[in-house]
């Protein structure tokens, strides 16, 4: 659970802005909105498998610079 206490003088704004940070940072967001609807367990496996390719894809790239 995230929890917020004011610093000093912060005002609302400086608070709230911390608590999306943090809700962003523990990824709190990007599941919300993938719970936001439901999705058939064809297509989340199709998900996983795509982006298990793309991991492969871009753990075999060269990087710039180097050989």
């Amino acid at each position: 659970m995230i929890k917020i206490r004011p610093r000093g003088n912060e005002s609302i704004q400086q608070m709230l802005k911390r608590f999306k940070r943090m809700c962003q940072r523990e990824g709190l967001t990007r599941d919300m909105k993938r719970h936001s609807y439901y999705e058939k367990p064809s297509e989340r496996k199709r998900r996983q498998t795509r982006k298990a390719a793309r991991k492969v894809e871009r753990d075999d790239l060269p990087l710039p610079g180097r050989r």
